[in-house]
């Protein structure tokens, strides 16, 4: 009876895992990647719009019919946004509670404040807030047409896109945000691989490379959007 009691009261696995910090972190990490690979193609469908509007429209109809006849319309694309969801819901959470431990454990700061850390890793709670609002922004936009700065047409992203990008605030938010990302990428990717175990003395400076080549790179690929449409290459 006694045994039952223990192995009754005995914390799961899961539960083991979300109050750990090498949990926390751990789940950070993962959902940070999930994110990451969506926004790569994210960004390469995002370049279809260098096409046409023919192009980038069949695009964005296709993401729609993903899937089909196994799944029904749209069913693949709510998927995948029920995972960015989920893990973009994980990662605020994680960083939030992993924010909350840090100040409490040193509630007092150090004499002598030295700034070891480089910029990127310095600004990443304020750049998880200010992607956090693009995103809601970014969908009221773009997705359901609630701020749109134009006339939202269901159906017809690759004028929708435009509009947006025609007004200055629409670049100034975009850009912003994106920048954001870049610095927000570059981290994580290299915290990420640590926590996960992947680093090591030989592979630390690869691993360093290849974060700043996905940043640059990322960067580079959604910021062309803009650029194009208010330069009117894109038009």
């Amino acid at each position: 009876m006694a045994l039952a009691t223990r192995a009754e009261r005995r914390p799961s696995m899961t539960r083991t895992l979300w109050n750990s910090t090498v949990g926390k972190k751990t789940i950070m990490a993962v959902s940070g990647l999930i994110m990451l690979g969506y926004l790569a193609v994210h960004m390469l469908g995002n370049l279809k719009i260098f096409f046409g509007p023919g192009e980038f429209d069949h695009y964005a109809h296709w993401l729609r019919t993903l899937g089909e006849p196994f799944l029904h319309h749209e069913w693949a694309l709510w998927i995948v946004r029920l995972v960015l969801v989920a893990a973009v819901v994980l990662h605020a959470v994680c960083a939030y509670q992993l924010s909350r431990r840090d100040i409490r454990a040193r509630p007092v700061g150090y004499v002598h404040p030295r700034r070891r850390a480089s910029y990127a890793t310095r600004t990443m709670r304020w750049g998880g807030i200010i992607l956090a609002l693009f995103i809601v922004w970014h969908i009221l936009d773009l997705t359901t047409g609630t701020v749109h700065s134009g006339g939202f047409q269901a159906g017809h992203p690759y004028q929708n896109v435009v509009d947006t990008f025609s007004t200055w605030y629409g670049n100034v938010v975009y850009i912003v945000a994106v920048l954001a990302m870049g610095l927000h990428v570059q981290h994580g990717f290299w915290s990420a691989a640590q926590t996960l175990g992947v680093g090591s003395a030989t592979r630390d400076r690869v691993l360093k490379t290849l974060a700043v080549v996905f940043a640059v790179v990322l960067t580079a690929g959604f910021v062309s959007v803009p650029i194009a449409v208010m330069t009117g290459v894109v038009s």
